[in-house]
């Protein structure tokens, strides 16, 4: 097969680790773009992670040997684009521009001359890749009119390489679509004022989000020192780091088990919750510096506010019943309430009528645990 690809063994394995490495890059499949390109002599190179759609842009990454970009901005227009002959390909298989389309109309062709031509483009060489869940990703390569037309043996490299492009960009697409539902449920954890420390098997902090970051900023009953957790009270540090090297010692495949721990503030404000559990080992994953420990900290002090906007939809609410109720969950009595608000407490009293008529309660303790148990309050 190398023979017919014109290619060194040992250039196409260094292709195949590029290839597979991209999915971990900044910009993904870069390094393998512009080895490719280079392979072929190619003027530029272009990888379509997800084509344009009607009001939707395209992520492109384009390598004109200038280092290659990852871009949102390149045939965003869906006019634009549609204008482009050389789409709709055969599924997984490389073609040259020449094999789908009459050369003579490609170059009299408003899209050449407008999009193409200035970018020193006359041959291309791409092909349309189908892979999972219903993505397309959309592979081109170029040469200028002053160079020749891509060989039988430059379709070959790339139609060998497709199924590898294939395998590593879903694998990117996976792997973009876990972390944006892990930063979905991060948002959320950090909107309902909810710390995470995340600790490596030697019990050392590898990450915690903005939440916990501020706690241990204030350095009030509990710090981050040379890596590791510290209560500022000497009982209460040992209990800590004791139930750290007990969920540590956690034998594999045993039902987690939490553990829980009130630490104490010099300064007598309310003390921090913390709940210790351990992290569920999965097959591939082992090592001392794998995540291993998960600690939740509470301030009961710093309170969750419920949105307006949220709660105006979820209730039905008007703007004035909407704010008066989300001052009522914020501890205010009702006369506070109206003050707060500038209105009479006859007004006040007749909104809290409606709101109680609207979420079917009876009594502002239980509108109160309403509010702050509902979708409402993941809005901030």
């Amino acid at each position: 097969m190398l023979e017919a690809l014109q290619m060194p063994f040992e250039r196409y394995c260094e292709l195949l680790e590029l290839i597979y490495q991209g999915p971990l890059e900044t910009v993904p499949c870069s390094k393998a773009m512009t080895g490719l390109r280079g392979w072929l002599r190619a003027n530029g190179s272009v990888l379509i992670l997800r084509p344009a759609r009607a009001n939707a842009m395209a992520v492109v990454i384009r390598d004109r040997g200038r280092g290659p970009k990852l871009s949102t901005s390149v045939y965003t227009q869906f006019a634009t684009f549609s204008l482009d002959p050389f789409v709709g390909l055969p599924a997984d298989r490389a073609v040259t521009l020449d094999e789908i389309i009459d050369p003579e109309k490609w170059v009299q062709g408003e899209f050449f001359k407008q999009y193409v031509e200035p970018r020193q483009v006359r041959y291309i060489l791409g092909a349309d890749i189908h892979g999972e869940e219903g993505r397309e990703f959309r592979l081109r390569f170029t040469r200028p009119a002053t160079s020749v037309e891509f060989s039988a043996a430059d379709k070959a490299l790339v139609q060998a390489l497709i199924p590898h492009f294939k395998r590593a960009l879903n694998f990117h697409g996976s792997l973009r679509q876990m972390e944006t539902e892990m930063q979905l449920y991060a948002n959320v954890m950090s909107g309902m004022l909810v710390g995470s420390v995340i600790l490596d098997g030697a019990g050392v902090v590898l990450r915690s989000n903005n939440v916990a970051q501020a706690i241990l900023a204030e350095r009030d009953g509990l710090s981050l020192g040379a890596g590791h957790l510290s209560a500022e009270y000497r009982v209460e540090h040992k209990e800590l780091q004791r139930l750290i090297r007990q969920t540590l010692d956690m034998p594999t495949g045993q039902p987690a088990v939490a553990e829980a721990l009130s630490v104490s503030r010099p300064s007598g404000r309310a003390s921090l919750s913390l709940l210790i559990r351990p992290i569920p080992l999965s097959e591939c994953s082992d090592g001392p510096n794998r995540p291993s420990v998960a600690i939740f900290i509470r301030d009961p002090e710093h309170r969750t506010q419920p949105s307006v906007e949220l709660a105006q939809r979820l209730f039905q609410f008007t703007p004035a019943e909407a704010k008066l109720a989300l001052l009522l969950a914020d501890g205010l009595s009702l006369d506070e309430a109206a003050a707060a608000m500038k209105i009479r407490r006859n007004t006040a009293r007749a909104h809290l009528r409606a709101i109680f008529s609207k979420t079917g309660v009876k009594r502002q303790i239980t509108l109160v645990r309403l509010l702050l148990n509902s979708v409402a309050s993941f809005g901030n």
